[in-house]
């Protein structure tokens, strides 16, 4: 019997995935177990398995699509099989699309103006947009000044460029999309397309022609994929919108590198987790962090939300750019605990796993490049949060200690915060205390 394959739910915040590679197609015969195709949200990348054996009878979407979740991508079964029923589109909305592209067509033949048909642009360069609608936008190529705004207060929602995607406003063919966004908006094209949108060769007619040094293969470009885009739109979010301030300071590291060691020596005898020097830090900052509410926090427009548990962010260096997965309510769980979380969720993290739940809900982060041998650097904020942590590396300092020099293990600490929504003092002794806290690390487990 024919099976059809969906689009799975990667988390309940996320509605849609965009299929990025193929690795069967239709004809294929396949095992349960075998790789169909791989896909990415917003933050993380996939793959989906077949639950069953047989032959792929249809592919219902291309790579490149988006899909919203819970869709019928393709169907696996027995050649001859009736898949009809399958058919995500439906026999309606083949005909309806139908209809639509004949009558498309006939405006385009009478010298249809787009620019006769949209709303006036808004003028004000600080449009509310709701995040949802953003992601739309910029995934469907939408320019979000074309949009009648019809949430509270005047903010651009969901359904807002939706209803701009269904009246054919939509700037720019998928396929030229990405090319006609990075253009200044003096150098954008007209469209010649269905209902005025851009293609591809719009974008080649208004291109000045290539020297002809650079059509040898002297480089590669590569586009960005989902996660790279959003790191790069939080990250300028983050420097743009908050007033970023970064306090450094050291601490004698002595405590926690014979903690250390003794783990190394018999923490599989006493079946503790290979605790690392990272989870000793996570771990204390979750018990000082909560007696610190300003840092603990999000600030959101004029508000300032102060979470009564540490979700604590733990930055993840991955092959497809950095992840923060978080670590619920850190606070209540042990350092055995923090340590095992940590670990698995970096494990998912590299593997491209992780449920896009853990992704987020953070109220303050920590970054480690101590691994990295770096002494020195200044974080940044992920934003709504307050506060983020750097952590650098072991390096060797001299001290006096009764009238003699000796060597001490020393490590850094950078603290960004947002000077918008605390002061220096507060900050400064939250580190105070970290330190206090880090230098009499097997004391303080005891509390």
């Amino acid at each position: 019997m024919a099976v059809p394959v969906i689009m799975p739910r990667q988390g309940q915040s996320v509605e849609s995935c965009i299929i990025t590679k193929w690795h069967v197609k239709k004809g294929d015969r396949v095992k349960a177990g075998d790789i169909l195709f791989t896909y990415e949200t917003d933050k993380a990348t996939f793959e989906e398995e077949a639950k069953e054996d047989g032959v792929i009878l249809e592919v219902f979407f291309e790579e490149g699509a988006d899909v919203p979740v819970l869709t019928n991508v393709c169907v696996i079964g027995e050649k001859g099989e009736d898949i009809s029923g399958f058919d995500p589109k439906g026999a309606g909305d083949v005909q309806r699309n139908s209809v639509f592209e004949e009558k498309a067509q006939e405006e385009e033949n009478a010298s249809f103006n787009l620019q006769t048909q949209i709303p006036v642009k808004q003028n004000d360069d600080r449009i509310k947009i709701s995040p949802r609608a953003r992601n739309l936008a910029e995934r469907q190529g939408v320019d979000i000044r074309y949009a009648q705004a019809t949430g509270p207060e005047g903010r651009i929602i969901e359904r807002d460029i939706r209803r701009l995607l269904e009246e054919r406003q939509a700037i720019a063919t998928p396929a030229a999309r990405e090319e006609y966004m990075s253009l200044p908006e003096a150098n954008r094209p007209a469209g010649s397309g269905i209902g005025g949108r851009v293609t591809t060769i719009d974008l080649k007619k208004g291109a000045a022609p290539e020297p002809e040094s650079l059509k040898e293969s002297l480089y590669e470009e590569v586009p960005l994929s989902n996660i790279r885009k959003l790191i790069a739109r939080t990250m300028q979010q983050s420097l743009s919108n908050a007033a970023q301030l970064t306090l450094n300071t050291s601490f004698d590291a002595s405590e926690i590198l014979r903690f250390r060691k003794a783990i190394k020596e018999k923490g599989q005898q006493l079946k503790i987790e290979n605790i690392t020097l990272n989870d000793m830090i996570l771990y204390s900052v979750s018990r000082v962090l909560a007696d610190y509410g300003e840092l603990n926090a999000h600030l959101v427009d004029d508000r300032i939300r102060y979470f009564k548990d540490v979700h604590l962010g733990v930055a993840v260096d991955t092959n497809r750019g950095l992840m923060v997965p978080t670590i619920f309510h850190a606070n209540r769980k042990s350092l055995n605990e923090i340590s095992r979380e940590a670990k698995h969720l970096a494990e998912e993290c590299r593997r491209g796993t992780v449920n896009p739940d853990f992704l987020k809900g953070g109220s303050f982060t920590v970054t480690n490049l101590g691994s990295f041998g770096i002494e020195s650097f200044t974080p940044i904020l992920n934003p709504p949060q307050v506060g983020i942590l750097g952590v650098n590396t072991v390096v060797q300092r001299i001290r006096e200690v009764d009238g003699k020099y000796e060597y001490y293990p020393s490590m850094g600490l950078s603290l960004t915060f947002d000077h918008r929504a605390l002061d220096g003092g507060p900050a400064a002794r939250f580190l105070m205390d970290l330190v206090k806290f880090l230098e009499n690390f097997s004391l303080m487990l005891a509390i």
